[in-house]
C-alpha cells in the first residue's frame, strides 16, 4: 500500500516507524532527516495543499496520513476527499476545534462540556475590565493556531494586561491572535487523551503527559512539548472513565447535533483538578511529543486501524498494547522556543536498541551527514517495564547524542515516577 504522511517533525517520524512495520511503500512531504532513511521524502511544505494533492496523484497514492494542524485548518482533508483520495484527518469544518479556540469553547459551553469558565474578546479595553472583574491568576490564549505556544499563564494584573496587548496591539501571534480567550486559571495537573474516531464511535489511546514548559520544574515559556510519557498513572481506570463519558461522548454528540462530520484523530487536553477532568483544549491531530510515547506500545497494525476508521468501522476494532511505558526526551536546540541557530553537526553514538528509539524532528540529512535544522531537534523514547527504567534508558541514550547547544529537560517523568511511589502501585 502506498502511504503518504503529511509533515516533517517527530511525530511524524514516529507515525512513518509504525507505518513502515506493514508491508507499506512510504512518502512524505516535506519529511526530515530521520523519515528520509524510512520513506521517500519530498521538498513540499505541509501547508501546501495543492502541491501535495498533485504529488498523491503523482504517486499514486492509497491513503494520506496528516500529521500537523495547519493543514487541516486549510482544508486538505476536503480538497482529497474531492479527488477521491482516502485521507485520516478532520475536514475544514471539524478542524475549526483546535483551529479556533473560541468556537471550541463556545461549543463546550452549549453542550455542558466541562472546560474552564471564559469569555472572547477582540476589544483590548473590554479584555482588559474582564482581568479586573475577575482577578489573578488568570490565563489568556490567543484563539488561532499559534504553534502551541499561545497560550499566556498570567499570575498578576500586570502580566495579564501585557498579554493582552502581546496578543490584541502589537499582533504577536499575528492573525491568529486577532480574537482572545481569557479563562479562569485552574490548578492541577495535565493529562493528553488521544483518541481515535470515525464520527460514530470513538476509542482512546492509553493516557500521556506531555510537558510544555521549556525548563525543569515546569519553569520557562511554553515550548510544543518538551518530553511525554506513556502511560501516565494520573489517569487511573475511574478518570479513564469519566473523560469518556463526560467529554468525549458528549463531543460526539455535539458534533453530530451541529451538523460536522468528524473523522480521525480527536486530542484532548485535560486538567484534573480534585480528580475531576475540565478540557484546557481540544486539538485535531495526533500529539508531538505524545506520539513518539503512545506508539511504541500499541501492537495493533496502525495502518488496519486507520482504515477502520476511515470505513466508518472503527466499532469492530480492538486496540492492543504493550504492557509497558514509555517516555520521550526532546532535545533542542539553544535559544528555543526563540531565535535559535540552525545546521549544527549532530552526531549520534549509539548502537541500535530494542528498548531505545530516537526520532527525529529539526534533522536534515545532508551527504550523508546529519545537521539540526529547527528548535526541537530530536525526540529519544525509552522503553521499559517500568516508568523509571524507560525515563533511564531515554537519558542514558540522550547522553550518547552531541550537537552545539543541545539542551533538554532533566526532569521528564518525575511526576509519574514520584505518583507510582506515593500511591505504591505496580507500575
Amino acid at each position: 500500500m502506498k502511504i503518504f504522511v503529511i509533515g516533517g517533525g517527530g511525530r511524524e517520524h514516529a507515525l512513518v516507524w509504525k507505518l513502515s512495520q506493514g508491508k507499506n511503500e512510504i512518502y512524505c512531504a516535506p519529511g526530515n532527516g530521520g523519515i528520509a532513511q524510512l520513506a521517500q521524502c519530498h521538498k513540499v511544505s505541509s501547508e501546501d495543499v495543492p502541491t501535495l494533492l498533485k504529488l498523491a496523484k503523482e504517486l499514486r497514492i492509497d491513503l494520506v496520513v496528516v500529521g500537523p494542524e495547519a493543514p487541516l485548518v486549510l482544508g486538505i482533508a476536503d480538497q482529497f476527499r474531492r479527488h477521491k483520495i482516502p485521507i485520516f484527518a478532520p475536514n475544514q469544518e471539524a478542524a475549526r476545534l483546535e483551529g479556533e479556540k473560541a468556537f471550541a469553547k463556545t461549543l463546550m459551553r452549549q453542550y455542558n462540556i466541562p472546560t474552564a469558565d471564559f469569555e472572547v474578546f477582540n476589544d483590548e479595553k473590554r479584555a482588559k475590565s474582564y482581568v479586573e472583574a475577575k482577578g489573578v491568576p488568570i490565563v489568556v490564549k490567543a484563539s488561532g493556531l499559534a504553534a502551541g505556544k499561545g497560550a499566556i499563564v498570567c499570575p498578576t494584573k500586570e502580566e495579564a494586561f501585557n498579554a493582552i496587548e502581546r496578543t490584541l496591539v502589537h499582533k504577536e501571534f499575528g492573525k491568529a491572535g486577532e480574537t482572545i480567550v481569557i479563562e479562569e486559571f485552574l490548578n492541577g495537573e495535565e493529562a493528553s487523551i488521544i483518541a481515535l474516531t470515525d464520527g460514530k464511535t470513538i476509542k482512546t489511546l492509553i493516557p500521556s503527559q506531555d510537558h510544555k514548559p521549556l525548563l525543569d520544574g515546569d519553569k520557562g515559556p511554553n515550548t510544543g512539548g518538551m518530553g511525554a510519557y506513556a502511560p501516565a498513572p494520573l489517569v487511573n481506570r475511574k478518570l479513564a472513565k469519566a473523560i469518556e463519558q463526560k467529554i468525549f461522548n458528549p463531543l460526539l454528540v455535539a458534533l453530530q447535533k451541529e451538523g460536522i462530520e468528524y473523522c480521525g484523530v480527536i486530542y484532548a487536553g485535560i486538567m484534573i483538578t480534585e480528580d475531576r477532568p475540565y478540557v484546557l483544549e481540544f486539538n485535531c491531530r495526533f500529539g508531538d511529543p505524545e506520539t513518539q510515547a503512545i506508539l511504541p506500545l500499541f501492537e495493533s497494525d496502525l495502518t488496519e486501524v486507520i482504515l477502520a476508521t476511515i470505513n466508518g468501522k472503527l466499532v469492530d476494532f480492538n486496540l492492543k498494547w504493550r504492557k509497558d511505558f514509555a517516555l520521550c526526551v526532546v532535545a533542542a536546540s539553544a535559544g528555543y522556543p526563540r531565535k535559535y541557530e540552525k545546521g549544527k553537526p549532530i552526531t549520534i553514538d549509539l548502537p541500535n536498541q530494542d528498548d531505545i528509539i530516537i526520532f527525529h524532528a529539526g534533522t536534515e540529512l545532508r551527504d550523508g551527514k546529519l545537521y539540526t535544522a529547527g528548535g526541537r531537534v530530536l525526540g529519544v523514547t525509552g522503553i521499559g517495564q517500568t516508568l523509571s527504567q524507560a525515563k533511564a534508558r531515554a537519558y542514558q541514550a540522550l547522553s550518547q547524542i552531541k550537537f552545539d547547544g543541545i539542551y533538554y529537560r532533566t526532569d521528564i517523568g518525575d511526576k509519574g515516577i514520584r505518583r507510582i511511589e506515593k500511591n505504591q502501585i505496580k507500575e
